[in-house]
């Protein structure tokens, strides 16, 4: 239960981390759970305050190891020493989105099941979930991860409801289960974390300590084409190459059943097996990804933009764009266009 009044003795959070951590989540987890109760009594009265939160980094047994960037993890204690903790975090994991986690992860998977067995949060950064959903803690509930890994969740474990757009989704009894997004949403995990076991007050001073901004509008302006990978059926590879190269025509879905040869029934079953998406929802896709490039890169007129893609009605154009990437033509141009002028 969140309170705002700072307990006795600091609050244990493992954060667990494994050979696929990555060590800036990790570090960033623990530093700023390490500066819940100290860092804003430092900045304003000169001295530290007494912490409110204690981070342990635990790993399966305990000995060092170097993550994916060569970072050196010194984790704190093994799994079996690791002592009575109130949250339990999982950084992410760096692997592929359709890497198979049978079998690679039997003694966090039965440790984390042990924490959630004795009441203990458990929280997952960005692909993170993936290791609570092979725990099966995730069956029958809501959860999200990282845009290009949750049709992956989604499809390895049907069972789980999967939100791509949500920054963060708590679940479970007593809503024990919580994910974020991916990048950099681990902030707001943390500060949903520090809120929850101490205080609203303590989670809006660190946001001010850190420079934290809430990521309100989602991961959905980030995500990209992931189900443009190749796929098995040379026939529709064929279209889908054809279509990256024309979905600006009047009429893109009757292109590519005549590239491909077949009938217009047999291709859209076809196209639907082996990508996922029907044709005209993988024409909107790609049509919308380049809209965002070009509202990046660009100051024409929306309904210009909208010529440019194959749309003739601008009013529809607007509302497809705000309905799959969360923001408006206008709202998306203004975030994002500053950003990819002060970084070039």
């Amino acid at each position: 239960m969140s309170t705002d009044t700072a307990s006795a003795e600091p609050l244990t959070i493992a954060l667990l981390a494994t050979p696929e951590a990555t060590a800036s989540t990790l570090y960033g987890m623990f530093d700023l759970f390490g500066s819940a109760g100290r860092d804003w009594n430092l900045l304003i009265h000169g001295c530290m305050g007494e912490p409110l939160l204690r981070p342990l980094i635990v790993s399966k047994t305990g000995a060092g190891f170097r993550a994916p960037n060569g970072a050196w993890i010194e984790p704190d204690t093994s799994l079996e020493a690791c002592p009575p903790m109130t949250a339990a975090c999982i950084p992410d994991l760096l692997v592929a989105p359709d890497e198979s986690l049978t079998g690679r992860y039997g003694s966090e998977i039965a440790w984390l099941r042990e924490c959630h067995a004795q009441g203990a949060l458990l929280a997952a950064a960005c692909t993170g979930a993936m290791l609570l959903a092979e725990a099966g803690l995730l069956e029958g509930q809501e959860a999200t991860t990282h845009w290009a890994y949750c049709d992956a969740l989604a499809r390895r474990y049907p069972h789980v409801t999967v939100h791509p757009h949500r920054i963060l989704v708590a679940s479970g009894q007593g809503q024990r289960l919580i994910m974020a997004g991916g990048g950099t949403s681990w902030f707001d995990l943390a500060l949903y974390l520090v809120a929850r076991l101490v205080g609203t007050d303590e989670a809006m001073r660190l946001a001010r300590v850190h420079l934290i901004d809430w990521h309100h509008d989602g991961q959905q302006p980030y995500a990209v084409l992931s189900s443009s990978r190749q796929v098995a059926d040379a026939c529709i590879a064929r279209c889908q190459v054809w279509v990256a190269q024309h979905y600006d025509c009047h009429s893109p879905v009757a292109g590519m059943v005549q590239v491909s040869g077949l009938s217009e029934r047999a291709f859209k079953r076809r196209f639907k097996v082996a990508t996922g998406m029907t044709p005209m929802d993988y024409v909107h896709t790609l049509r919308l990804e380049e809209a965002k490039q070009i509202l990046e890169q660009c100051d024409d007129p929306i309904e210009g933009v909208a010529e440019q893609l194959g749309y003739a009605d601008p009013s529809f154009f607007r509302r497809l764009f705000s309905r799959r990437v969360g923001l408006t033509p206008s709202r998306y141009r203004k975030r994002f266009r500053g950003l990819r002028l002060r970084l070039s």
